[in-house]
């Protein structure tokens, strides 16, 4: 009999403890009884005794045998995340997994994925083969020359897979249970690199071991070119594993596409919560066996399991969406950067305006810096950006004279665009021009946003939503103006202007369905559209050829915002969405319009100089002691009762100083939406000059020990969100 100590998906910060008469494994997935619950766990340790009373110690319900175990290495990643982010063991645990693998049902057994001829198709001529089949031609040309896995006939066509049925069905071809290998992983289309991009390359093939590196690169200048030499210099080893991390999932199919374009013969796993749990779980499983040579995939694929992995890169290093806001608020760049450290491999970072915290850290030389100061096309030039003062000139509904004078220029010149702003639905706010109403939620402190299309009110916050009154709520007027503008709003302003012109609304409420933002990106390529509007989908990633104009309408609020990141944000967000413009050989213009044309963030903006706006932002971060010179947490608290809120955070303050450790802890303040969905929403930043002191002051503040019935709280380590 031994015992095996079990991670569950219970918010305590323990492990349990059961017996088992037959022989388990550290990874394993064990079923066990939990009160009156059977619950699927794993294994972490495996031991002889137990601090626990012998006749208080269940057994173990069932040894999971359908699934390889997990490795010492991600066992130990989780536990570093659980004690670095100060979250429970088994939620850290269990979250890393795919659906399927929380479940107590048999994994399902899937048919091998790899092809041959059959006899048939063996003594098939392909001259009387129907021409019109282009694809079926393609693949039994293919498998002429030996069987092939399906990921490698996805890169003939992305319809390799209705049309592998079609085949089957006919009797060409058939499943084999041979394991494909793949001699050698062609790269399709290799680039010629710029002098700045090779040198980028061979600075990382050259390292020996741990390596980070920031790839700081101008919009346009390459940095995909720059990951898909690296990428094939890992796959020329033979049998080792890239993990590239993406930002968002709208980006995934598009570079998943692009990847599998340029390596059509090597198999590739794609990650993402826009997966089936089949598809998911399928893809991991390919991963961990590491028949998935590269794994493409957003924040939580930085727990797949890779066995052979040998390069990790994370595209748009500077992305909020890096960093998971509930459960294990975990930034996945930086257990990004403590996996690679952990496997001795090298890790880049690419963005064209990267965190102030990463740019920190390639100055001082923790990090090495490669830059990318020109874009790749010889005939492709950076934008040029104006500012446009709104307070100087004519304004139609949040749009400039001068704005839509260049928006017409465009459409005669069959070139497109972009009208950005970071609002959906048609204004911000429904006003009663009598009285003075807004279309405040009445569960949270924040406006109702107005959906003209649905006749709706909604909140973005908490999802509360009303049809539009006919009749102002407090007075009875009926002259209810909506004020402000979204994109909906944006859309119709333009139409109203521009009645031929062809207009895409992206946000949002208009990719709802799952193919909608595919098909919108087509249309762009196949320069069906004439003017884009859209949020901040449209903002990073994105290569539109025939894309001249940016116009950004209403950025200014970032500015007096009370968040210490809104001007990097926002400085971040403008550079992208201005590196839209201009990308292939006719140049690109960017209007900014701005009640404030001579703020030092535009300024720096019109240069293209983030090396200047990062050094003033770290001097003034400095000064006021934020990061990257101070470490932080957040405890957040919300509850329907005010007093119950603010009592456990101020009970949590008086222990925190009674710990007397070298920590800055601040006052109990109400969040910057202090309620949402009724609930009141409270906040205690603690800070510290060292990473070190932070986390020693972490582990000695007993939380947990605090009385919290009537409430939900968490703590936030390296907060991004105040």
């Amino acid at each position: 009999m031994s015992i095996v100590r079990v991670a569950l998906d219970i918010p305590l910060p323990s492990l349990f403890d059961y017996s088992t008469e037959e022989l388990a494994v550290p990874g394993q997935r064990v079923i066990v009884p939990f009160g009156r619950r059977q619950m699927v766990g794993v294994v972490m340790e495996c031991t002889l005794t137990s601090d626990m009373d012998a006749e208080r110690i269940k057994p173990v319900t069932q040894l999971l045998h359908d699934g390889a175990p997990l490795s010492a290495e991600l066992l130990d990643l989780l536990r570093f995340c659980s004690d670095y982010y100060r979250h429970p063991i088994g939620p850290v645990v269990l979250s890393a997994l795919p659906t399927r693998l929380r479940s107590d049902k048999p994994l399902p057994v899937k048919p091998p994925e790899n092809y041959s001829l059959s006899v048939a198709g063996a003594a098939l001529n392909l001259d009387d083969f129907p021409k019109r089949k282009v694809v079926q031609r393609r693949i039994l040309a293919r498998l002429a020359a030996g069987a092939a896995s399906l990921t490698q006939l996805k890169g003939i066509s992305a319809t390799a897979g209705a049309q592998l049925k079609a085949l089957l069905q006919d009797g060409y071809i058939e499943h084999c249970d041979e394991v494909v290998a793949v001699a050698e992983h062609k790269l399709v289309g290799a680039h010629t690199l710029t002098d700045e991009q090779q040198d980028a390359v061979d600075a990382v093939e050259q390292a020996k071991g741990y390596a980070c590196f920031l790839l700081h690169g101008v919009t346009g200048s390459g940095k995909t070119e720059v990951y898909v030499h690296l990428m094939h210099d890992v796959l020329a080893r033979g049998g080792e594993q890239v993990l590239l991390l993406v930002p968002e999932i709208n980006l995934t199919p598009q570079l998943e596409q692009y990847f599998r374009s340029r390596f059509p013969d090597t198999s590739f796993a794609s990650l993402h919560s826009g997966l089936s749990e089949g598809e998911r779980l399928h893809n991991w499983q390919q991963a961990q066996s590491g028949a998935a040579q590269i794994v493409l995939g957003t924040r939580l694929s930085v727990f797949a399991e890779l066995p052979r992995l040998a390069l990790i890169i994370v595209d748009e290093e500077h992305d909020g969406s890096f960093k998971q806001q509930d459960g294990l608020r975990y930034s996945a760049r930086d257990v990004a950067i403590f996996r690679a450290n952990q496997r001795g491999i090298p890790i880049v970072l690419g963005s064209a305006t990267p965190s102030l915290e990463t740019y920190h850290n390639a100055q001082s030389g923790r990090y090495r810096m490669l830059k990318l100061s020109g874009r790749a096309l010889a005939a492709a030039t950076l934008p040029q950006v104006r500012c446009v003062n709104v307070n100087h000139t004519v304004m139609h509904h949040g749009i400039s004279e001068n704005l839509l004078r260049d928006i017409e220029q465009r459409i005669a010149r069959r070139e497109q665009s972009l009208l950005f702003i970071n609002r959906r639905g048609y204004a911000p706010v429904l006003m009663c021009s009598g009285c003075g109403w807004l279309s405040n939620c009445k569960h949270c402190a924040g406006k109702m946003v107005l959906h003209l299309k649905d006749r709706r009110l909604r909140c973005h916050h908490c999802g509360y939503q009303i049809r539009v009154p006919t009749a102002c709520p407090e007075c009875g007027n009926a002259d209810l103006k909506p004020v402000g503008s979204g994109t909906q709003r944006i859309e119709e302003v333009l139409q109203e202007r521009f009645p031929e012109a062809r207009i895409l609304r992206v946000d949002r409420d208009s990719t709802r369905n799952k193919r909608a933002w595919q098909e919108m990106r087509e249309q762009i390529h196949a320069n069906e559209v004439d003017i884009l509007v859209g949020t901040q989908m449209l903002a990073k990633g994105h290569d539109f050829p025939a894309l001249t104009l940016v116009g950004v309408l209403n950025p200014d609020s970032a500015l007096y915002s009370s968040d210490f990141r809104a001007p990097e944000r926002l400085f971040a967000q403008l550079a992208q969405v201005a590196g839209r413009a201009g990308r292939a050989d006719k140049p690109g213009e960017v209007l900014i319009q701005t009640a404030f044309p001579d703020h030092p963030l535009y300024r720096a903006l019109q240069r293209h100089d983030f090396d200047g706006f990062a050094a003033a932002q770290l001097a003034e971060r400095q000064m006021a002691g934020f990061p990257p010179f101070v470490y932080q947490a957040m405890l957040r608290a919300e509850a329907l009762d005010e007093n119950e809120v603010f009592g456990f955070l101020n009970k949590a303050r008086t222990a925190a100083v009674e710990l007397k450790m070298e920590v800055e802890i601040l006052g109990v303040v109400p969040a910057a939406l202090p309620r949402r969905a009724n609930h009141v929403r409270a906040q205690l930043l603690i800070q510290a000059s060292t990473r070190k002191a932070l986390q020693q002051f972490l582990r000695a503040w007993r939380l947990d020990a605090l009385p919290a019935q009537k409430l939900r709280w968490s703590l936030d380590v390296d907060p991004q969100e105040f």
